[in-house]
């Protein structure tokens, strides 16, 4: 659009998203889009270098993206969680996007180039070490945060919530190693949920997901994710319609509870992590836990 600013890499949709004529010009080759929940997240999103993402019932600024416009989902936020924008963009803008790179993180969450100090991180050093740009020359098709274990609950909450589950099995308690994927996912999601919604699942991932689940202790967590943008098409093409035949049997009247509402976002998660590593050479980065809301002050 004639007299329009545009974010490296994207192009203007017009009266549908406004982006400001100030622009980050050495962010190269990606696409960093920052998800949050609050209008005061989005200046200093601006300052990271990243693209803001408005998602919620909140009132964005014009200049900041968002789940609501065109074909979308945005209704289905408190289920879907970030997922919500990820089905706009497949729908609206995923041609749109020109870097070769394209990335996704939230406000409080971050991917970062070396592991720091949470507590003590300065909102200049937090600028410094999160990623701005992808090293070409290094071999792989995606970045994902570095694996997180289910091993290690707390028995604290173990006896407080699911004590139940751990009678009826005693050897979880002392071997980790039985803590499986499929395990953790049962015990905070709905026992069988799981196995139910792999059976909705494409012939070609159906018994490979359920075997990762079965076999795994660790997931790369968050839904957080870096990935060539030729690889986006697939994905989207993939998990959408697998979640849409999942709501055939979980809805959404019945999800009571952020284990169970947010289930089609954890499913997402758990598939995440076995798809890129399935199909395409993963890194795997640290992910630093730092709210912007630390910054209020600044």
């Amino acid at each position: 659009m004639k007299g329009r600013g545009c974010w490296p890499g994207l192009i203007s949709l017009g009266s549908a998203v406004r982006i400001r004529p100030s622009l980050p010009m050495f962010m190269k080759n990606i696409s960093i889009f920052c998800l949050t929940l609050k209008p005061g997240h989005e200046k200093k999103i601006k300052e990271l270098s990243y693209i803001p993402v408005g998602l919620g019932t909140q009132i964005f600024s014009k200049e900041c993206f968002n789940d609501k416009t065109g074909e979308n989902i945005a209704s289905k936020n408190l289920f879907y969680g970030e997922y919500t924008f990820h089905y706009w963009i497949w729908k609206n803008y995923l041609d749109k996007i020109q870097t070769e790179w394209v990335g996704f993180c939230q406000y409080r969450k971050f991917f970062v180039t070396k592991d720091l100090n949470e507590e003590k991180l300065s909102y200049q050093e937090l600028q410094n070490y999160i990623i701005k740009n992808i090293d070409e020359n290094q071999n792989f098709d995606c970045i994902l945060g570095k694996q997180f274990t289910v091993q290690n609950f707390k028995i604290s909450k173990i006896i407080k919530n699911h004590f139940l589950e751990f009678l009826m099995k005693p050897n979880l308690l002392f071997n980790k190693k039985k803590r499986n994927l499929k395990f953790h996912f049962d015990l905070f999601h709905g026992k069988g949920n799981l196995d139910a919604a792999i059976n909705f699942l494409d012939e070609k991932d159906k018994n490979d997901f359920r075997y990762f689940m079965e076999s795994r202790t660790s997931f790369n967590p968050h839904n957080m994710f870096i990935c060539r943008t030729k690889i986006l098409k697939n994905y989207y093409e993939t998990i959408f319609p697998w979640l849409e035949r999942c709501e055939k049997i979980f809805g959404f009247n019945n999800l009571k509870g952020y284990g169970l509402q947010r289930i089609y976002g954890f499913l997402a998660e758990r598939f995440l992590s076995y798809w890129f590593n399935k199909y395409y050479l993963v890194k795997e980065n640290s992910i630093i836990v730092k709210d912007l809301s630390d910054y209020n002050d600044l």
